[in-house]
């Protein structure tokens, strides 16, 4: 029986549950999920013995990021581990995904031979936009990245889908420095005198003068 996996059906329903992962976090719990689905398969029941080392070599993840991400897909019951002897065991949620089936070779691809018009190339692009060169060139450093952020327009960090996290920071930034750079500041000369007037007329020795000078009749003003 052949067993080339032509297609792997996994439905949008996983890619939206992952949404309660924010950020960069997604993408990684993204990325071993397709790792482990590399190896459970339909016949085995989507279950799969895999080690840490071998998910590291697929996706290129630290163990520490690999084991943080298998423990999220766990509580969000996609991916669920199963401790073994010999490791653990990972049995996949057959919830998000559909019915696979099972292809000839000649259906999925066909060597060209030496005498072929025409020979198919592969190329892979791997497009990095401005926000992700950021979180990249500065990797650890948050307070650095929010501030590069905050520099790009609303619309673009509004866009995201992968650092979603950062992005809302950026703007809550980008909208702190817009009302600051927007703000009528009152001299400080001008504070200071309100201040003064204010400690003088609630003087008690100043209020008497004041109600003496009205009982009185007296106008200070008109004797200087």
């Amino acid at each position: 029986m052949n067993v080339s996996r032509g297609f792997l059906h996994i439905t949008y329903k996983l890619y939206h549950h992952l949404d309660l992962v924010d950020g960069e976090r997604k993408s990684h719990c993204l990325n071993v999920f397709l790792s482990v689905m590399k190896y459970a398969w339909k016949k085995n029941g989507y279950k799969a013995g895999l080690r840490h080392e071998t998910i590291h070599k697929d996706t290129g993840l630290c163990r520490t990021t690999i084991k943080s991400c298998l423990e999220t897909l766990n509580k969000l019951n996609i991916v669920k581990s199963i401790r073994g002897r010999s490791g653990k065991t990972y049995v996949v949620n057959e919830v998000f995904l559909r019915t696979e089936k099972l292809y000839e070779p000649t259906q999925i691809a066909v060597k060209p031979t030496q005498d072929s018009r025409f020979t198919a190339t592969l190329e892979e692009t791997i497009s990095i936009n401005n926000i992700g060169k950021i979180v990249r060139s500065f990797a650890g450093d948050t307070e650095k990245i929010l501030d590069e952020l905050s520099k790009l327009p609303s619309d673009e960090l509004k866009a995201e889908t992968v650092n979603v996290y950062f992005c809302k920071q950026a703007l809550e930034r980008k909208q702190d420095k817009e009302r600051e750079s927007n703000a009528n500041y009152v001299n400080a000369d001008k504070i200071l005198s309100a201040l003064s007037k204010i400690k003088k007329q609630s003087n008690p020795r100043y209020i008497e003068k004041v109600e003496y000078n009205k009982r009185n009749g007296i106008k200070p003003w008109e004797n200087k």
